[in-house]
């Protein structure tokens, strides 16, 4: 979707669908079921909460345009982290509690994002462009921030002896989440007042049309955002009960509710990601991928946590042996990537072959 020119009918549509499906379910009382009208119900859910997903990036990119780089990246991270707290958190904690749901989708989105995203971006921009320009200082912050979130949640809890691995004692979580939190703090800090300059490309290959947001559609933008967020809390528990029996009608392994619900919440982002690496705006579609990866853990994992500690649900944060050593293949190509500030085809092809990597990993494992 465009943020410029008329509003697509899509953008008002799928969020006044989606409540409107929840509220008739509702009133009807139907609750799904692995039967044929239960088929079709799925459908018409993953139809509608996937439109109001984009819808709601769309809104946010609307509004994005208008505050400007780098709060309009900002703002589009996290809308789709509110949507991804809340369907992890309705899926995990759910009648059939998912307790390693929070890890999987974590470090699903590590994956995805740091491998395959990046690795499309690079290798679109590079087609097009032959070589692409990053700024090393703000991917330089993104990682070293990216590693050490990612280490803490997804790796230490392996090593704790408070309580045997992979999980953390309620003491040791809480002090996770908040040096988790305050470490994303300060990076937004960064981000957006101290070192603005670090995450802006100088080079875009494009330029701006010119048009400007009036007044009317920011706030018909702010007013659906809100309403697409709304819809896909509401249709977040409706969506748990379709994943768990799809997940057991085909006999997936546990890891894949995370790979879909990071999916879910990745492919609008990665939509614009990709289109601003094709437009020679590589920057951009760093500061989208790797703001999603840390918006996922810094804000994500506290959230998760406190739900679990308030309902006295089981954590399990620590990844596996293999995972580990595809986490740490995953950091050293990023750091060789953004190294140098110029990128080429060869280094997304690199990144794309880790990624094929992990998806074979998830159903062979």
């Amino acid at each position: 979707m465009s943020a410029h020119g008329p509003m697509p009918r899509s953008a008002w549509m799928f969020p006044a669908l989606g409540v409107l499906f929840f509220a008739g379910a509702a009133a009807l009382g139907y609750t799904f079921t692995a039967s044929a009208l239960g088929l079709v119900f799925a459908a018409v859910l993953l139809i509608i909460l996937f439109g109001t997903v984009f819808a709601a990036v769309h809104h946010a990119e609307v509004i994005a345009e208008r505050i400007g780089e780098p709060y309009g990246t900002l703002l589009l991270t996290l809308s789709v982290t509110v949507i991804e707290v809340v369907l992890i958190a309705t899926i995990m904690l759910g009648d059939k509690p998912v307790p390693t749901l929070a890890r999987d989708t974590v470090f699903a989105v590590v994956m995805i994002v740091c491998n395959g995203l990046v690795g499309i971006c690079i290798l679109a921009g590079g087609l097009r462009h032959r070589e692409q320009d990053v700024q090393v200082s703000g991917s330089s912050v993104y990682l070293s921030v990216l590693i050490v979130l990612a280490t803490i949640t997804l790796i230490m809890p392996n090593y704790t002896v408070t309580l045997p691995g992979p999980v953390y004692s309620a003491g040791q979580l809480g002090f996770v989440s908040v040096a988790t939190a305050i470490l994303y703090a300060v990076f937004l800090y960064t981000q957006t007042i101290r070192h603005r300059d670090y995450f802006i490309s100088e080079s875009a290959g494009f330029a701006d049309d010119g048009m400007i947001t009036s007044n009317r559609m920011l706030g018909l933008s702010i007013v659906l955002l809100s309403v697409s967020l709304l819809a896909v809390v509401l249709l977040a528990k409706k969506f748990s009960l379709v994943v768990d029996a799809g997940t057991a009608l085909i006999g997936a392994p546990p890891a894949f509710a995370g790979v879909l619900v990071a999916l879910l919440i990745l492919l609008p982002e990665s939509v614009a990601a990709v289109a601003a690496a094709r437009k020679n705006d590589l920057q951009k579609s760093i500061n989208l991928a790797l703001g999603s990866s840390l918006a996922t853990i810094g804000l994500t994992i506290p959230a998760v946590a406190v739900a679990a500690y308030a309902l006295h649900k089981e954590l399990v944060l620590g990844v596996n042996s293999q995972e580990m050593v595809l986490l740490v293949l995953t950091f050293l190509v990023s750091l060789l990537t953004f190294g140098t500030g110029r990128t080429n085809i060869l280094f997304g092809l690199v990144h794309m072959v880790v990624f094929a990597i992990f998806v074979f990993l998830v159903f062979v494992p």
